[in-house]
C-alpha cells in the first residue's frame, strides 16, 4: 500500500502546479490549475484536489508526509514595488552609511537612527538610546506592518540588535527582523537594506502560508509545510515567516532542482519558460551557480544567497504587439491569451469576429479587460483609475472601450498590477494554436486575434495587402526562438570567467551570437558558429513548441524530461534542507584571539584553541538552524578560511579566520 507521498506545489504567474512523488522519487500524479492572484487559496486548492484525485489506488490523504511550495510571490512583490510600510532602526550609523544603504529611497520606509552599535572587535561604541527607541515604537508602531533593526558590526556582536528586538516586542505585536540573522557579512548598510526588505515581505509570505494552510486543513492534510529558498534548499513555513527575503527567486531555484532531479544530469544549462518569464541558469557538478553578491531583484541587492539566474520577460503569455516603428514585439508585459479567454468567456468570440470584420479596428485591439472577482479597490484610486474601474465588468470588454486613451490604458495596467483586473491580448500561446503546435484552448479566438493584428499593421504602414494570420504567427514563433536562444548564450558567456562583457556586449562575439540566434550564416565565405558547450534542459509548459529549434541553433543536446511542464513543483519537493553558520575569529591585540560567538564573545591566547572553539560553535549553530528549518539528522561540513599577515621578514600571524559550517539533511516528514 502506498505511503510517504510528498506533494510539491509551485505558484507561477499563470499556473499553479502540483505533483505527488512516491517514496522512490517517481511522479505518480500531477495537475495544473490557473493561478488566482486575488485569492491564492482557490488556485492552490484546485491543484491539490486534482492531484489527490489522481493518486495511485490505495493512497490517500493519510499517506501524505510532506508538502512543499515554491513561489514567485516575494520576487514579484519586490519587482512590482508592492510593499508594506515599515520602520527601520539603525544603531550607530552615520549620515554616509544611511545614504549608502538606499533606505531613504525606499517608499514607505521610516528610518530612525539611534545611538548604539559596536566596533570591529565587538566592543560597544555607545549605549542604546532606549528613550528614543521607545518614542519611535510608540509613534510608528500603529502605522507600520513590521520593524527592521540593523546595528554597526552586529555580526561581530549582535547584543544591541537583540536588545532592541526584545524591547520592540515588549511594546508592539509587529514582527521584527534583525540584520545579523540574515547575513554574516560586514557591510552594515547592505545588511540594513536586506533586513528592511525582509520586514516588508513578511505580510506577503504570511498571505501565502495562511492561504495554503486553509487549503490543507480543508483537505485534512496534516503534513509539515516547507517553502523553497532562493538557493534551492527548503525551510519550514514557520521559519519562512521570519525570513521571507530568503524566498526571493524561490521559483527559479525550484526549477533548477527539478531539472537535475528529473534528468539525472549534474552538468547542464536549464531554461525555464513559463507564462511570464524565461529563467536561465547553469549547473556544474550538481550545484547551481550561486551569486556571490546576493540576489538582485527589482533594482535592490540583497545579502541573501540565491541562484544566479538570468531572466527575460519572455513567456507563453507575453503580450504580442507592434511598437511605434511597427516592429513586432513580444513581452515583457503579461496577458491572458485570447484562446484561453474565449474558453473561459465564450461570448468573446462574437466580439472578436466583429473586430476582425472591420477595416479600422478600435484602438488597443485585440485586447480585453475584466474585473477580478471579489476585489474591491476601496477609496485608493485616482480620477482616471476610478473612471476605468467603473467601465470594467466581471465579463471581458474591449480595452479600447474601457480605457479609451493612453492614460486610461496606463491606469488600467495599474489596476492589473494591484490584482484588481486582468488584461487579455494576443500572445505566443495564441500563435502556437494557429500554427497547430498547441491545442489546449480556442483556436478560432487565436486566429481572429492574429487577423486583427495584421489589419492594424497594414493600416499603420499603408500597405496594400495585409499579412496572413499564419505568417504573423510564424514571425511570433521566430521572435521567441531568437530571444530564448540569446538569453541562453548570454547566460553561458556571463558564467564563463574568461569572457567579460563591455556595456552588455561581447565585442566581435556579439556579431557571431546574433547570427546564431537569427539562424543565419556568420559570413558568406567563412562558416563560424557558437555552440552551447553543455546539455540544455528545457522545462515549462511551452518548451515543446520552441526548444527543438532553439537547441538546433545552439548546437546543443536538448533534454525535455518527462513531467517538464510541472518541473518547478517537482523541484519544490525534491530539495534538501541546508543551513550555514559562520563564526569569526580575529586577533584584537597581540596574542589575543577573539571568537565572535553570537551568545557572547570570548578571548583565547592560542589561535588553534580559538579556531577549535569557533568550529564547535559553528557546527552546533548550523545543526540547530537546519533542525529548526525542518532537517532530519543533518550532516555537517566545515571549512576554515584563514587570513594571515606578515609580522616580519619570515614570521606570519593569524589576522582573522572564518569558520563556515553547513548542515544538510532531508526534510523531516510526518504530521504537524
Amino acid at each position: 500500500m502506498p505511503s510517504d507521498i510528498r506533494i510539491g506545489l509551485d505558484t507561477g504567474g499563470t499556473y499553479t502546479d502540483a505533483v505527488a512523488l512516491n517514496p522512490q522519487g517517481r511522479v505518480v500524479a500531477s495537475a495544473k490549475s490557473l493561478t488566482t492572484h486575488w485569492d491564492l487559496s482557490i488556485g492552490l486548492g484546485n491543484a491539490i484536489r486534482a492531484v489527490l484525485a489522481d493518486l495511485p489506488e490505495g493512497a490517500g490523504r493519510g499517506d501524505i508526509s510532506l508538502v512543499s511550495v515554491s513561489t514567485t510571490l516575494a520576487t514579484n512583490a519586490v519587482v512590482e514595488n508592492r510593499f508594506s510600510p515599515i520602520c527601520t532602526l539603525l544603531l550607530g550609523f552615520d549620515d554616509n552609511m544611511v545614504e549608502r544603504s538606499g533606505l531613504k529611497n525606499m517608499e514607505g520606509c521610516a528610518v530612525v537612527r539611534l545611538g548604539g552599535g559596536h566596533d570591529a572587535t565587538g566592543e560597544e561604541l555607545e549605549p542604546i538610546d532606549e528613550a528614543a527607541l521607545d518614542a519611535a515604537v510608540a509613534e510608528l508602531g500603529p502605522t507600520v506592518e513590521a520593524f527592521a533593526v540593523a546595528g554597526l558590526f552586529s555580526v561581530r556582536n549582535p547584543a544591541h540588535e537583540r536588545r532592541v528586538r526584545d524591547r520592540i516586542r515588549s511594546r508592539s505585536t509587529r514582527p521584527v527582523t534583525c540584520s545579523h540573522d540574515l547575513s554574516s557579512k560586514l557591510d552594515a548598510p547592505q545588511r540594513a537594506l536586506t533586513a528592511a526588505l525582509n520586514a516588508r515581505l513578511t505580510p506577503h509570505i504570511r498571505h501565502l502560508i495562511e492561504a495554503l494552510g486553509r487549503v490543507l486543513a480543508g483537505e485534512s492534510i496534516a503534513a509539515p509545510l516547507m517553502i523553497v529558498k532562493g538557493d534551492g534548499t527548503l525551510m519550514r513555513a514557520e521559519v519562512a515567516l521570519e525570513y521571507p527575503v530568503e524566498t526571493v527567486l524561490s521559483g527559479p531555484a525550484a526549477s533548477i532542482v527539478g531539472a537535475g532531479f528529473l534528468s539525472g544530469r549534474e552538468d547542464f544549462a536549464v531554461s525555464d519558460m513559463g507564462g511570464t518569464t524565461t529563467d536561465v541558469a547553469v549547473v556544474v557538478e550538481g550545484r547551481p551557480i550561486v551569486s556571490d553578491e546576493g540576489a538582485v531583484v527589482g533594482g535592490w541587492r540583497t545579502m541573501v544567497e540565491a541562484v544566479d539566474v538570468h531572466t527575460c520577460g519572455l513567456g507563453g503569455d507575453s503580450e504580442v504587439y507592434f511598437d511605434r516603428e511597427q516592429r513586432l514585439v513580444v513581452g515583457p508585459r503579461k496577458a491572458t491569451p485570447l484562446s484561453l479567454l474565449a474558453t473561459q468567456f465564450p461570448q468573446v468570440i462574437v466580439e472578436l469576429r466583429k473586430l476582425a470584420e472591420t477595416e479600422r479596428p478600435i484602438p488597443f485591439s485585440p485586447q480585453f479587460a475584466h474585473r477580478n472577482p471579489g476585489r474591491d479597490p476601496g477609496a485608493q484610486l485616482d480620477r482616471i483609475e476610478q473612471r476605468v474601474w467603473e467601465e470594467l465588468a466581471e465579463h471581458p470588454r474591449p480595452v479600447g472601450e474601457v480605457a479609451r486613451t493612453g492614460p486610461g490604458v496606463d491606469a488600467l495596467r495599474r489596476l492589473v498590477g494591484r490584482g484588481l483586473a486582468t488584461i487579455a491580448a494576443f500572445t505566443p500561446s495564441d500563435a502556437m494554436h494557429v500554427l497547430g503546435k498547441q491545442n489546449s484552448w480556442n483556436v478560432e479566438a487565436a486566429r481572429l486575434g492574429a487577423l486583427i493584428l495584421t489589419t492594424e499593421e497594414r493600416n499603420a504602414t499603408a500597405r496594400k495587402d495585409r499579412d496572413t494570420p499564419e505568417n504573423l504567427c510564424e514571425r511570433t514563433y521566430q521572435h521567441v526562438v531568437r530571444a530564448a536562444a540569446r538569453v541562453i548564450l548570454e547566460t553561458a558567456l556571463a558564467t564563463d570567467p574568461g569572457v567579460e562583457p563591455k556595456n552588455g556586449r561581447w565585442g566581435p562575439l556579439s556579431t557571431l551570437v546574433d547570427s546564431v540566434v537569427e539562424g543565419r550564416r556568420f559570413s558568406r565565405l567563412v562558416d563560424a558558429r557558437v555552440n552551447l558547450g553543455t546539455s540544455l534542459i528545457a522545462i515549462g509548459a511551452p518548451v515543446g513548441a520552441y526548444y527543438p529549434e532553439v537547441a538546433r541553433r545552439l548546437g546543443a543536446e536538448l533534454i525535455v524530461p518527462e513531467h517538464a511542464a510541472v518541473c518547478n513543483a517537482v523541484g519544490a519537493v525534491a530539495g534538501v534542507v541546508s543551513e550555514t553558520s559562520v563564526v569569526l575569529v580575529n586577533q584584537t591585540t597581540y596574542n589575543v584571539f577573539r571568537v565572535h560567538d553570537p551568545n557572547g564573545s570570548r578571548d583565547y591566547s592560542d589561535a588553534t584553541q580559538a579556531i577549535d572553539e569557533a568550529t564547535r560553535i559553528s557546527r552546533g549553530l548550523a545543526i540547530a538552524a537546519a533542525q529548526r528549518s525542518g532537517a532530519k539528522d543533518p550532516n555537517v561540513k566545515t571549512i576554515v578560511l584563514q587570513r594571515r599577515a606578515q609580522a616580519g621578514t619570515d614570521a606570519e600571524y593569524l589576522a582573522e579566520a572564518a569558520v563556515r559550517s553547513t548542515a544538510t539533511g532531508r526534510p523531516a516528514t510526518g504530521t504537524r
